[in-house]
């Protein structure tokens, strides 16, 4: 094949036949070149292909102009797929050539699906990348010209091609020399094709977006040494993520090392042989000689020191691994990357480095890699639907538990299926137990008893309540809970409580079991209340037990002296409800916990002294004042936490004994004027004091005996140690201006202290104070000495009153988080500009008209929430915002940006829905990283198609817009996952491939191609029936008029709601649908709904079926939550009263139902409301309390002809029953407010 345009080219076309000559035999290119001749093959291409081919690199040099045809086949084809850098060099007549296009965009479609757009290297020969992205008119004007010549769908995929390409680092020539920039192309090159890739597994899921944050905290074009600590529990996907990380960016250094075990290898004490591995990469070099490890950390110093190198530590866990391999950045040239995985950052003593803390896979990654493992599929079969769901979910979201248990489940039967699943119920999978084992295996004992103890335990808790039962202990629970967490064995959420993945858990609790599995009773923790009652009931407990749950029994049960005698170490105990009966005499000498939930009124125990309490805890009791049981329980002068919740107490009780108290709580169903006793002055240590009033409407407040306006107390504000400080619901009209004496306050919450106007002067003295929450107050403004609160980090002043701030508000220079929403505030003053580590400022639903240009002076803002208010238009000094990831303008009266919002390069969500902006500006396209778009319900009549340049963006909704066409630009954003539009027009558009959610409305369907890993899908159209929805589909919400449409829905659906159908119906709703188990039916036009064979469902709703009389809820064996609402109609509910696993039943609204079926069956009844069913007479018989849930709660309102006895045993909540005598009124029973 003799490839010749002219003569006059001799050398070139010399070079052309060879290149022909090689592809007509079919070898492999490591190189294609990818050029239009005219502009650059006699110079620099022709320059930059010789210093490749001699250094022996295979490169093909593409000729265009010979090229026939208008299909890239056979040997080119081959070329350019498996070429290792396809290279395009993009001039000033590029776009001339239809050629260079075609190339381009066929190997950019074939990185797409192998994932190596990373291979691809750009060259900007006289044209910057602008050119290219299409911003400006060089590359866009001749592209509209190729459209007239080869239509708008081939011309599509080339615009892709072009802005996809745009986006890679490459090299732009302007600047440099052409010999400069060969000798940079060609280093890189060279590295790229030496790349020592790592094998990866096979089945990579949710990998990418852990990349991409990876990336980011990388910072490639920093110069500094990085180091980056990959930090996460065993088996969450450390390796893999720093693997992946390793091939995709091992390009950019002069040498790279993936040095795997790294703790294994110490252990074993090869520590010198990873010196040498080290090495021997990096210098490309088998000749590296070290005898001992001082050896090793010289030549890695003094080799290394001017090499940009990229060095990965697997599995790394001491500091002494790391100061033999990489101690300190200066050893390593600029631009390097140190690159660590970890189960434990304690002992990483570096200057500085970064954290990417691991995550479980999302629910949906989680179901998809169990699949692969499993079925060798991306979704399980629908029959195995169910079981492999509730399989993944016992693993939460851990790849290492889901690739093991896929695995070994991949062609076994349903029965083992079975068998597994019940196992896991029980206990984590052996492998797994024994790979996380490790990391408690390495705890000291103290360490080990705490993990035990929150494993089985305190999962949820407040880290301070069992802080202090450990310290009792003489552990030093500060020191080692910093070391769990660092060994991501445990975590600390926003609130301070202790969490534990679940896996986790599973294994704590299986080492605590495997103690002695044949004899539970001699097990040191028991927190399966049916097990721990066994073995109190049968006198099997033993001195090994140290803690016991006895919660959540389906009875009540009486527990006797002697059977506690047997447990003399036990230190942690756990009731609910029953009593303790007989002589407890020396029985709780090691008792530090006390919890009791429903305590009774009447404690028959006698001797009972908890002599070593530091816990107590009683909750959802009705007991006085004068019960019996406080002596008892408040004894011990070293009682450290006092914790009443819904006890139903008008005053707290006598503490004056308990001098040394940190943590006093008395919260819900208490008074808002509670009494406190002069006793509080005395607790001089405390840290915590925290008085949460019941819930109460306003216009009852002065009805209610125990009403009266107060202030705080002179005792509590010369409480110098206290920290926090919550009073939240009282009614009180001020603060004691003694407040600013609490020097070491550091949180400070009146929230719903309705009656509060203003704060004393002397609020400004609290220096140390960090957290401020007035919301709900009805103060109208601050004082001015609210600017001394030099530490204040957060202040809440939502749903206040106050319509502007002092000028004294610029002192806040500590400041991170600023809640105004105020609905009378009005204006900012300029000193809110002095805020500069302000992150966080909430200005929404105030009457704010218009934001200072200050606001462009936080630099260190992150959210900017406007929405609701009266702003018309942003300043331009809002692009100074530099930090902004979050603005929202939900709901304002702005109709056009301002140019500067180009410059929030870091912007990852703008919300414009409900605005009065009619155009989007070009400089929007220019927000790279832009996660999230929303431009719903605004003026806009049209989107450019420069939006297929927001590469990053994952969410867009554009539905009910004016826009003319959607662009066909949106099925460019490979990274879609959500999109809400009217497609109306331009149906026949290509949707993203990552699309997984779509809300739209249509009239014809037909030409909607739905994408076939869609998930869920809001579609709103006449007649769906032409339109094919995905297999894979799950949530499906449909809003049409035609019920045959619901013929051909997926099998596998978990989700369904149906509305606005109109035909009548003659037959039962879809009744295969066997996984369904979410059902929603809303504005039905039918008179009778029958619903068979959903044998999983288990939610069903229905509401605003306005000709609804008859509801049949035959075969719904599995039901537990059922919701009427809004059905004038209806007079009957068929089989109700034989649902019996259903556990929430509302009926709402419902004027014409007189009658209810028995309930009495309902033994898992948690909850029954009826509101505002008129006609409704007597109340149906209802399980007793001791049969259903322990504590059911029953909630009437508005039912004018109800009548009959209200049952005992129920929470009950009762409002404008006239007819039910004493509960009629608006009494709750065991509370005087409501």
């Amino acid at each position: 094949m003799k490839r010749r345009r002219d003569s006059s080219h001799g050398k070139a076309a010399v070079i052309t036949d060879r290149g022909d000559a090689e592809l007509s035999l079919g070898v492999e290119f490591e190189v294609f070149l990818n050029f239009r001749g005219p502009d650059t093959r006699l110079n620099f291409t022709d320059c930059l292909y010789h210093s490749m081919d001699v250094a022996g690199i295979h490169v093909f040099r593409d000729n265009e102009e010979i090229r026939k045809g208008e299909v890239i086949k056979g040997e080119l084809e081959c070329a350019i797929k498996n070429s290792t850098i396809f290279m395009p060099i993009f001039s000033k007549n590029y776009m001339s050539s239809a050629w260079c296009l075609r190339e381009l965009a066929f190997r950019v479609d074939c990185s797409r699906n192998r994932g190596d757009h990373a291979m691809i290297l750009p060259i900007f020969f006289d044209v910057d990348p602008d050119d290219v992205k299409l911003k400006t008119g060089l590359y866009h004007d001749a592209l509209q010209k190729h459209e007239q010549k080869f239509g708008s769908n081939l011309v599509q995929q080339w615009k892709e091609a072009l802005l996809k390409v745009a986006h890679i680092k490459g090299w732009v020539l302007k600047d440099t020399g052409h010999g400069e920039l060969i000798r940079s192309i060609f280093a890189e090159v060279l590295i790229k094709l030496n790349k020592r890739d790592k094998i990866l597994p096979d089945h990579l899921v949710g990998i990418q977006d852990r990349v991409e944050d990876v990336m980011h905290l990388l910072d490639e074009g920093s110069p500094d040494v990085c180091y980056l600590v990959i930090h996460g529990m065993g088996g969450i996907g450390k390796t893999t993520l720093a693997k992946v990380i390793f091939n995709q960016i091992s390009g950019w250094f002069n040498g790279c090392s993936f040095l795997s075990g790294v703790r294994k290898a110490a252990k074993d004490g090869r520590i010198v042989q990873l010196q040498k591995q080290l090495l021997s990469e990096i210098l490309n070099s088998k000749s590296v000689e070290i005898f001992d490890s001082d050896a090793g950390i010289n030549q890695i110093k003094g080799r290394f020191r001017h090499k940009k190198v990229l060095i990965v530590l697997d599995d790394l866990d001491e500091w002494d691994q790391l100061s033999i391999l990489a101690a300190k950045g200066d050893w390593f040239g600029l631009g390097s990357r140190i690159i660590i995985t970890t189960r434990d950052t304690n002992n990483l003593a570096i200057e500085e480095y970064k954290v990417y803390q691991m995550t479980k896979l999302r629910d949906d990654h989680a179901l998809q890699l169990f699949s692969k493992h499993a079925f060798k599929m991306d979704s399980p079969p629908h029959d195995y639907d169910d079981i492999s769901f509730n399989i993944t979910r016992k693993t939460s979201g851990l790849p290492l538990a889901l690739e093991v248990i896929g695995c070994s489940l991949y062609h076994k039967r349903k029965p083992i299926w079975k068998e597994t699943l019940k196992k896991l119920q029980l206990a984590p999978n052996q492998h797994i137990f024994d790979i996380l084992k490790i990391s408690v295996e390495m705890l000291s004992e103290e360490q080990r008893e705490i993990f035990l103890d929150i494993a089985c335990f305190y999962v949820g808790e407040e880290r301070s309540y069992p802080y202090y039962m450990w310290k009792a202990l003489d552990f030093y629970p500060k020191i080692e809970i910093d070391f769990l967490i660092g060994t991501s064995l445990i975590k600390i959420n926003d609130d301070d409580r202790l969490l534990m993945h679940d896996v986790l858990r599973d294994v704590g609790r299986e080492i605590v079991r495997r103690e002695d599995i044949k004899v539970p009773g001699k097990c040191s923790r028991l927190w399966q209340p049916k097990i721990a009652l066994e073995v109190m009931k049968t006198r099997m407990g033993t001195e090994n037990i140290i803690a016991l749950k006895l919660r959540g029994l389906s009875k009540e049960h009486n527990f006797t002296s002697e059977e506690f005698s047997r447990l003399p170490t036990l230190r942690l105990l756990e009731l609910e409800g029953g009593n303790l009966v007989g002589d407890f005499k020396n029985i709780f000498l090691s008792l530090k916990w006390f919890s009791w939930w429903r305590c009774p009124l009447d404690l028959q125990a006698i001797n009972l002294c908890l002599r070593n309490l530091v816990v107590l805890k009683l909750s959802d009791s009705q007991i006085p004042e004068n019960w019996n049981g406080w002596g008892s329980c408040l004894v011990n002068r070293d009682l450290k936490v006092v914790h009443l919740i819904r006890c139903y107490l008008m005053t707290i009780p006598d503490l004056s004994t308990c001098l040394k108290l940190r943590i006093l709580v008395f919260a819900e169903h208490c008074p808002r004027s509670p009494q406190i006793g002069s006793f509080i002055g005395k607790i001089e240590h405390l840290k915590r004091f925290e008085i949460i009033a019941a819930k109460i409407q306003e216009s009852k407040l002065f009805g209610s005996p125990h009403f009266d306006f107060c202030i705080v107390p002179f005792a509590i504000c010369h409480q110098k140690n206290l920290s926090s400080l919550k009073l939240e619901g009282l009614c009180m009209w001020e603060l004691h201006p003694s407040i600013g004496e609490m020097a070491g306050l550091t949180c400070l919450s009146l929230e719903n202290c309705c009656w509060l106007r203003k704060l004393p002067n002397s609020i400004g003295k609290l220096r140390s104070l960090l957290k401020l929450n007035l919301s709900k107050t009805r103060i109208k403004e601050l004082p001015d000495s609210i600017g001394d609160l030099k530490m204040l980090e957060k202040m809440n002043l939502g749903n206040t009153e106050i319509r502007g701030l002092p000028n004294s508000i610029g002192g806040l220079e500590s400041l991170l988080d600023l809640n105004l929403a105020c609905s009378k505030m009005i204006a900012l003053p300029v000193p809110i500009g002095y805020l500069k580590r302000l992150k966080s400022l909430n200005m929404r639903f105030s009457k704010l008209r218009e934001l200072p240009n200050s606001i462009g002076d936080l630099k260190s803002l992150e959210e900017l929430d406007l929405g609701s208010t009266q702003i018309r238009e942003l300043p331009n000094s809002i692009g100074g915002l530099e930090s902004l990831l979050h603005l929202s303008l939900y709901r304002t009266k702005i109709t056009v940006l301002p140019t500067s919002i180009e410059y929030l390069k870091r912007l990852n969500l703008l919300c414009m829905g409900c605005t009065q902006i009619m155009v989007l500006p070009k400089s929007i396209s220019r927000l790279e990283s832009l996660h999230s778009l929303f431009l719903e319900q605004t003026m806009i009549t049209e989107v450019l198609a420069s939006i297929g340049c927001l590469q990053m963006l994952e969410h867009l909704n554009i539905r009910v817009i004016k826009i003319r066409e959607i662009p066909k630009a949106i099925g460019m954003l490979e990274n879609l996952g959500r999109l809400a539009c009217d497609g109306s027009r331009n149906m026949d558009m290509t949707l993203p491939p990552k699309l997984w959610k779509l809300d739209i409305s249509c009239d014809d369907p037909q030409s909607l191609t739905l994408p076939p890993q869609l998930l869920t899908l809001y579609l709103s159209c006449d007649d769906p029936r032409s339109l094919t929805l995905p297999p894979q589909l799950s949530r499906l919400h449909l809003s049409c008029n035609d019920l045959g449409s619901l013929r051909r829905l997926p099998l596998g659906l978990h989700v369904l709601k149906l509305i606005g159908i109109k035909s009548p119906i003659a037959q039962p709703l879809p009744s295969k649908l066997r996984y369904l188990s979410t059902f929603i039916l809303y504005q039905w036009d039918s008179r009778e709904i029958v619903i068979e064979q959903l044998e999983s469902l288990n939610y069903l709703s229905v509401y605003d079926c306005k000709l609804l009389e008859i509801l049949d809820l035959s075969s719904l064996g599995r039901l537990k939550e059922l919701y009427i609402e809004r059905c004038p109609q209806l007079v009957e509910i068929r089989d109700l009263g034989e649902k019996k696993s259903l556990k929430v039943l509302e009926i709402e609204t419902c004027s014409s139902i007189e009658r209810l079926p028995k309930l009495s069956k309902l033994y898992e009844l948690d909850f029954l409301c009826v509101e505002d069913c008129r006609s409704l007479q007597c109340l149906p018989d209802l399980p007793n309390s001791t049969e259903s849930s322990p504590e059911p709660s029953l909630r009437l309102s508005h039912c004018e002809s109800l009548q009959g006895a209200v049952p005992n045993g129920w929470d009950r909540d009762i409002h404008a029953c006239p007819l039910l005598g004493e509960y009629g009124d608006g009494i709750v029973a065991g509370c005087l407010f409501c």
